[in-house]
């Protein structure tokens, strides 16, 4: 198959491409910065229509990945790749006549704020989704499924707190502060939350190329299926990572109070670096999510091939050989 991969320069993103090319598909890539993946290489902004058009030709399914993601910034930058950029990619696939359109989200497109226990994908709503990130990616989830009809299937897939060897978001955030004393527990670490194995993400992505078509037009949240409490994944990432775990707690109310304190100093001065909490992190860390995973293992016919407890041996195999 013919596939187009967006934003795979990123760590999930180059791991779904590789499982592509590992099965024989021919892969093309966009995104603004070289991936240093042997295949071939569009280089370009995806809100941009010319590009995207340029890149979308020819292809049987497009797997859109690129996105903002990201805690601080203005809402139009947001809004431009996250949006925009979707509306691009929708529109080209259209154009070219693309068939398949895999719409990678995230689950956060559906969190208020309360404890999601055992659901499933429930629908994106941009009016209650949390920070500039979340919203623009359910109004992008939005675009995406208007599209769905019988020339474009559409499936979205919500991949759930993806991490492993070279991540620079969760992980590697995560071992900064807790090398640098700065990584509290937030309320009491009890709460269970599911993560994603980057290779087990990667997987379902490729799976969900194959199953676009058959299945269209609904929203799958991705995960290892394995919930465990917050504090004991952050002290297993943290062990891996031969970095010392939290070493003192935080209860909620406190940390996000001192989340809107810190998300209005950084909006003032805008600031550009990462902020050290947010309300929308503490509500994460204090806060159980996890998901039903049995309609996206039927519809994807994908099971996660790692375990987390293999991941986090992978993870410190990683950092031991850096």
């Amino acid at each position: 198959m013919r596939v187009l991969v967006t934003g795979a320069s990123g760590m999930l993103g180059r791991a779904t491409v590789q499982g592509l090319l590992d099965r024989g598909d021919e892969v093309t890539v966009l995104q603004r910065r070289p991936a240093g993946l042997p295949c071939r290489e569009v280089r370009g902004d995806v809100a941009d229509p010319a590009v995207v058009a340029r890149a979308v030709t020819g292809h049987d399914a497009v797997v859109h990945l690129a996105a903002k993601v990201d805690v601080t910034g203005r809402w139009a930058e947001y809004a431009r790749a996250n949006i925009e950029g979707t509306r691009a990619v929708v529109d080209a696939c259209r154009q070219a006549g693309v068939g398949r359109l895999v719409h990678v989200s995230s689950p956060s497109v559906a969190h208020g704020g309360s404890a999601l226990v055992g659901v499933g994908a429930q629908s994106a709503d941009p009016a209650r989704a949390r920070g500039h990130y979340s919203r623009s990616k359910a109004v992008a989830e939005q675009v995406a499924l208007a599209a769905d009809d019988a020339a474009l299937a559409v499936l979205v897939v919500r991949p759930h707190l993806v991490w492993g060897p070279g991540d620079t978001q969760l992980v590697a955030r995560i071992v900064e502060r807790a090398r640098s004393g700065r990584l509290p527990v937030i309320g009491s670490g009890a709460a269970l939350i599911d993560t994603t194995y980057v290779d087990n993400a990667a997987a379902a992505l490729v799976a969900a190329v194959d199953a676009c078509g058959p299945v269209h037009g609904e929203a799958l949240v991705v995960s290892n299926g394995e919930p465990r409490p917050v504090a004991e994944v952050i002290d297993r990432l943290c062990r891996a990572a031969g970095v010392p775990g939290p070493r003192r707690q935080v209860p909620f109310r406190a940390a996000w109070a001192a989340g809107g304190l810190v998300e209005g100093v950084w909006a003032v001065t805008q600031r550009r670096d990462t902020p050290p909490l947010t309300r929308f992190l503490a509500e994460q860390l204090a806060t159980a999510h996890w998901f039903d995973q049995r309609r996206t293992r039927e519809a994807l016919h994908w099971t996660p091939q790692v375990s987390l407890d293999e991941g986090f041996a992978r993870l410190a195999q990683a950092y031991t050989a850096a």
